[in-house]
């Protein structure tokens, strides 16, 4: 059975069957090698695996994000990001990685943060001395900062299979998130002064404060889910039902840019997004139960502390693996399939399960952009028609920013670790 659940899934993969119809084959086929197996196995393994109050974060947050998107609150945070950061050369490229920051931390999601981002910036970077490629893998490469700062979808899943509390995770997520942003900022500024990019209009005071006026509202956002999380007024699951709420509300009667009728396409449009992530989540569920019943994790723990590679070559050994599998799978899979397999190994080395958590996001933030099969970069050859192979060679460099910062998260966990006081 071991054969079918870790040989299966890869050829499955590379014939091109997505990755659902992967995890629920291999889970039948397992079910069939299983002695004694029963089809009520499926139903409570599918069940369990859904049936958990954190993951009703994952609804909530993706219909926040996709209201603040289409209804004015990601524009208006975004031209309140360029006008404090305006008239410094690369200004527009800081407002690129700092709005998909912002839009990450509202929505939990990598691609919702490239749609709102790109369609504002792309065209004014484009024709702003950055070029196309340029621009484009900035976006591609930025939007996965969403994976790292909280509210982080991957977060949430990891947090409900690892049986680890979502608050402390997400203030994990808080440093590390703003390291590859100001690694990726310092690289952006540095490229826009060689290439003589123009400058756009200076900072004025004025525009600061119309900007802040105008995004007041916007800027409540996220002041309404982590101050309730942190305050101690609700839990991250209510916080994002009252995100929702908040962004009915300010984009309805505040900015008035939706109807009704335009909030119902955009929850219909949502609980599409949210059946492809639970569908997902489902079938990882199964293939994990049967990977967990197999006797595969303490046979993996036994032979990685057989190599006695201690801590730090064990978190390489990681890394090289998550980033591999980040290439291929979407975070949600990646998380719920390896999770299992890797909290054994981490318990016994006594690695912090929250720092290996945010390692494991950076990982597969990574991975959204990585060539040939990087969700970020087909999400954003679609959106913005840029073909494939320039957008390869534009993330190059932001690629290797990004493991720059995964090597110090990794073996620095004051890093993750500082602001739950621990080190």
């Amino acid at each position: 059975m071991t054969a079918v659940l870790l040989i299966l899934p890869f050829v499955l993969l590379f014939l091109g069957f997505p990755i659902y119809l992967i995890l629920f084959t291999t889970a039948l086929l397992a079910l069939k090698f299983l002695s004694g197996g029963s089809v009520h196995i499926i139903q409570t393994a599918i069940f369990g695996s859904l049936d958990s109050f954190p993951l009703l974060a994952i609804p909530f947050f993706i219909f926040a994000g996709e209201i603040m998107g289409q209804g004015g609150i990601a524009k208006r945070l975004i031209a309140w990001i360029e006008a404090v950061i305006g008239g410094v050369r690369g200004s527009l490229g800081l407002t690129t990685i700092a709005s998909s920051g912002l839009c990450g931390a509202i929505s939990g999601s990598s691609v919702g943060s490239i749609a709102a981002v790109g369609r504002v910036l792309f065209p004014a970077l484009r024709s702003g001395g950055y070029g196309e490629r340029f621009s484009i893998s900035l976006i591609a490469s930025s939007g996965s900062i969403a994976v790292i700062v909280p509210p982080s979808i991957p977060l949430i899943i990891y947090g409900a299979t690892a049986q680890q509390p979502l608050t402390q995770l997400f203030l994990a997520g808080v440093v590390p998130a703003i390291l590859v942003g100001i690694m990726e900022g310092t690289y952006v500024v540095s490229r826009a002064r060689r290439q003589l990019v123009p400058v756009r209009s200076r900072i004025r005071w004025s525009n600061v404060w119309t900007a802040t006026k105008e995004a007041a509202w916007a800027l409540g956002t996220p002041v309404v889910i982590f101050g309730g999380i942190y305050g101690g007024a609700f839990t991250p699951t209510e916080a994002a039902g009252v995100a929702v709420v908040y962004a009915i509300f300010v984009s309805r009667f505040i900015y008035r840019d939706v109807t009704w009728k335009g909030i119902w396409k955009i929850a219909a449009t949502s609980a599409y997004l949210v059946a492809q992530i639970l569908i997902i989540v489902a079938a990882a569920g199964l293939y994990s139960w049967f990977l967990t019943t197999s006797g595969l994790p303490p046979r993996v723990v036994a032979g990685i502390m057989g190599w006695k590679l201690g801590v730090g070559g064990t978190l390489l050994l990681f890394n090289l693996l998550l980033l591999v599998v980040g290439s291929f799978l979407e975070p949600p899979a990646a998380i719920l399939i390896l999770t299992p397999l890797f909290m054994p190994v981490i318990t016994a080395l006594r690695v912090n399960p929250i720092h290996f958590g945010i390692i494991m996001a950076v990982n597969l933030s990574i991975g959204l952009f990585m060539p040939p099969f990087g969700l970020n970069l087909f999400a954003s050859h679609s959106l913005f028609k840029v073909p494939l192979s320039s957008i390869y060679r534009g993330v190059l460099p932001f690629l290797v920013i990004n493991v720059a910062a995964l090597i110090l998260i990794t073996y620095i966990p004051p890093i993750s670790l500082i602001l739950l006081g621990r080190h």
